[in-house]
């Protein structure tokens, strides 16, 4: 390590090296930032405009289109940037600002997965006491709970990675900055980052995800008390949209996270990665509203036009 010298920029390699196919990949993936831009800024003009929306339901949704514009923001801007240009590069500090924040917007992400659960299964297992048990003091407790978990999850992953000394090659096999992809560029011991996102793994993702069963799994047994027909389809429609779009998340997550960094498969796992850093951001707004008569009300009044 001595005669080698300390990487001050890494080179990107994205997910194509084709220039045809990079073409396609700048018009596809400005496409699915524009959709998750105008959808999640939508969602949150409608919470915001609307008194029918004042309710703990819509403060989680408006969270979540935040966290999803902010991820989205991280990674596509640059990404772009490196697929119209020959030297793919990010800067060492770049980089390791654009882990931080990929790495807290994961961390709301997944606990604010489990607390929109949570608020559904109120909601639908004890309606009455709905009021009192998500009131103001809860949501706002809640919404703490999930900002202080992910800071402290993006803090220390983030401190972990600026320990380590990368002396090259400087080459990520990745399309962003993300813990697997660094690990193993770095010269020193990865051993205590790997124990660190193990158990993050374990606890946040594992954990966040059974939560989030357990509820869904009572809401499925107080609609299949629902008498009529119609009303069961509906649930089990909007419920189940829900749970696939946190499922494959949970899973994606989980998969790219549970495994040591020599175990990695970089043109697999960039091809995972995409469906919890890119897809699940642009399809929330759809999947989530898509079937929701206030939120559609609210934003086809502020557009007038749509309701045409």
């Amino acid at each position: 390590m001595e005669n080698q010298s300390v990487v001050t920029t890494f080179i990107m390699v994205g997910l194509s090296s084709d220039t045809q196919l990079q073409v396609l990949l700048f018009v596809l993936f400005l496409s699915i930032y524009i959709i998750a831009l105008l959808g999640n800024l939508l969602i949150m003009a409608a919470v915001l405009s609307s008194s029918k929306l004042q309710r703990p339901m819509y403060f989680f949704l408006f969270h979540l289109a935040v966290v999803d514009i902010i991820c989205t923001s991280t990674i596509i801007p640059q990404m772009l940037g490196n697929l119209v240009v020959v030297r793919k590069s990010i800067s060492y500090p770049g980089c390791m600002a654009q882990l931080y924040f990929f790495t807290w917007c994961l961390g709301v992400e997944m606990v604010l997965f489990t607390v929109m659960a949570y608020d559904r299964y109120v909601a639908v297992c004890h309606p009455l006491r709905y009021s009192i048990m998500m009131n103001k003091t809860t949501c706002m407790g809640l919404s703490a709970l999930v900002m202080v978990i992910a800071v402290v999850n993006a803090l220390v992953h983030t401190g972990l990675v600026l320990q380590l000394t990368f002396c090259g090659p400087n080459i990520i096999n990745h399309f962003f900055c993300e813990i697997p992809s660094l690990l193993v560029l770095s010269c020193t011991s990865v051993r205590i980052n790997e124990v660190m996102f193990f158990t993050a793994d374990i606890f946040l993702a594992m954990g966040d995800f059974l939560l989030t069963s357990v509820s869904y799994c009572f809401i499925v047994r107080a609609i299949l008390r629902i008498k009529t027909t119609e009303g069961r389809r509906k649930a089990f429609s909007t419920c189940s949209s829900h749970l696939i779009v946190v499922s494959l998340y949970y899973s994606a997550v989980i998969y790219t996270y549970i495994r040591p960094a020599s175990s990695y498969s970089f043109n697999k796992d960039k091809i995972i990665a995409t469906l919890y850093s890119l897809v699940t951001p642009t399809v929330n707004p759809i999947v989530y509203t898509l079937r929701n008569k206030d939120v559609k009300m609210a934003i086809k009044k502020m557009l007038p036009h749509l309701g045409k």
